[in-house]
């Protein structure tokens, strides 16, 4: 179930209230009358349950009450109510197959942008992916995998292309293309520093690594293991499930193809440069087409599921 606390003008209330008794899967509904100061109005509440909570929220906006009053969603972790229960009954689908797509907007807004925090992450990430390859540790390339904000403004593309909103596209992009370059440029000048202490030597780069070669050989596997990801990352976000994206994370080779050829490109080894840049480029481009695909199907699929969110009159 998912809480809203609205903000309405005195005489938008009426009609906001029958939107909401209209609405399938709401209960719950309080009207505090003149409650609201900033700004200034009525303040109106109900629970409504997930799967009617983004045609609501989209009726909502429709009336304009996000420009003159205010809309707030709250997911609910326990409700204890015969009333909560019907109207989850009463709601068409399933809660973990909605998609609040305004939520989803502010989240991969938020991951998305191109912040000191998030580069740090992703140089920090690249750079223990750069001790994993040199030193041919599958643990440290994990554990970078792991660390790697990179899903963020990938997820971020994908749902501006599904929801046509160009301006979260950029800052997506620029975060992913920004974000890549920096982390890979602090990488290079961090092997040159380790070559200097004799940490890190092209011998080590060039000698054989069963468990860190694949960064730099993409093939057909690298690309189907990346749009599996993108499935699974961009279920992970629409059904509120995070602890899938651990698994995602650690699922696709972009951090370690980028550390690999950071430190290809500090010893001058062409070859693997160019193919860790394959490699990166393939499993973003994956993630990204699968993530598309996915956002695309889960909205064709809900719409056929928004004829049935109002109430017979």
């Amino acid at each position: 179930m998912l809480h809203l606390r609205l903000i309405t003008p005195a005489d938008r209330t009426d009609e906001v209230v029958r939107l909401i008794d209209r609405t399938v899967g709401t209960t719950h509904l309080v009207v505090l009358p003149g409650a609201a100061r900033e700004p200034e109005g009525d303040v109106v509440m109900c629970d409504v349950a997930r799967e009617a909570g983004d045609e609501l929220i989209s009726r909502l906006r429709a009336l304009g009450i996000d420009s003159c009053g205010a809309i707030t969603a709250e997911n609910i972790d326990l409700s204890l109510s015969e009333s909560a229960d019907k109207a989850e009954r009463d709601a068409p689908g399933e809660p973990a197959d909605a998609v609040l797509w305004e939520q989803l907007e502010e989240a991969t807004h938020e991951e998305s942008t191109l912040s000191i925090t998030y580069v740090a992450f992703i140089t920090l990430a690249t750079m223990i992916a750069a001790c994993g390859v040199v030193l041919d540790n599958a643990i440290l390339i994990v554990g970078a995998m792991a660390v790697g904000p990179e899903f963020g403004p990938l997820a971020g593309i994908c749902t501006a292309i599904v929801q046509r909103a160009p301006r979260l596209a950029l800052r997506s992009a620029i975060a992913l293309l920004v974000g890549f370059a920096a982390a890979m440029a602090v990488t290079v000048a961090f092997s040159w520093m380790m070559g200097a202490f004799d940490l890190f030597s092209e011998s080590k780069l060039d000698a054989e690594r069963p468990n860190t070669g694949f960064v730099y050989a993409p093939d057909r596997f690298s690309f189907v293991v990346a749009l599996l990801a993108g499935v699974a990352g961009t279920l992970s976000l629409t059904s509120a499930k995070s602890g899938a994206l651990v698994g995602v994370a650690i699922s696709v080779t972009t951090v370690p193809a980028a550390a690999n050829a950071a430190v290809a490109l500090s010893f001058g080894d062409t070859g693997q440069m160019v193919g860790s840049s394959e490699q990166l480029l393939l499993n973003l481009g994956g993630i990204i087409l699968a993530g598309t695909l996915t956002l695309l199907v889960q909205k064709a699929l809900w719409a056929t599921q928004r004829r049935r969110m109002t109430k017979p009159t």
